[in-house]
């Protein structure tokens, strides 16, 4: 019988635990930007049949990193050729501890007091996701909690933070843990990837005001 292989590995989420830069770059860019590129190009694919624009992939390439090794990696997807960080986007990437799948508002954008508002209007659209989605407000930190938990009280808290605090941020998506996705074949995450997606869209739509 022959065993199921995972799309990503131990050694995968291990890379976050090598000491130096310029050491975990190299692992960085020969184990783990080869999934990005090829999770940015399908999925960008998808995001843009969703109607709101075309999207792009984005891999992070940590270029501005001179001393500290990246603690997480990713790929990003929005509608720009060049630069994602001022607008909405979705990322797909890995702390060493688990992989994550969210759509995220971060200090960069312009408009978080008026996506907040919008959020604010549609509670709704983040309640009604299923029990496992995460919120966080700080995209340098691994750490989420879930929305069935924080509950609307919660949510409204970091909306207010996103408001009035500079480099206040939000992020809601999944979380899966490193042995949860050493686990998974390549067709179960791609499903699993997509079904994350599918269910963040309607969110996405409300923070771009878009309802066509």
């Amino acid at each position: 019988m022959s065993l199921i292989q995972p799309y990503w590995s131990s050694i995968d989420f291990d890379v976050f635990s090598i000491d130096g830069l310029d050491h975990r770059m190299k692992a960085l860019q020969e184990k783990i930007q080869p999934k990005f590129i090829e999770l940015g190009n399908h999925f960008a694919h998808r995001l843009s049949a969703h109607g709101t624009g075309e999207f792009f992939p984005h891999v992070a390439k940590h270029a501005r990193r001179t001393v500290n090794p990246p603690r997480d990696s990713w790929v990003a997807f929005a509608p720009a050729k060049r630069g994602y960080k001022a607008l909405p986007h979705f990322q797909i990437g890995l702390w060493g501890t688990h992989l994550f799948i969210v759509l995220a508002i971060i200090y960069e954008n312009p408009d978080k007091k008026g996506i907040a508002e919008r959020l604010e209007k549609d509670m709704n659209v983040m309640s009604s996701l299923p029990s496992d989605f995460v919120v966080s407000g700080d995209h340098m930190k691994p750490e989420a909690e879930r929305i069935s938990e924080v509950g609307t009280e919660g949510l409204e808290k970091l909306l207010d933070r996103l408001q009035t605090v500079k480099k206040a941020e939000f992020l809601v998506g999944r979380h899966l843990s490193r042995d949860e996705a050493s686990k998974m074949s390549e067709e179960q995450f791609y499903e699993y990837a997509e079904d994350t997606f599918t269910k963040l869209l309607p969110v996405y739509d409300v923070v771009i005001h878009s309802f066509d």
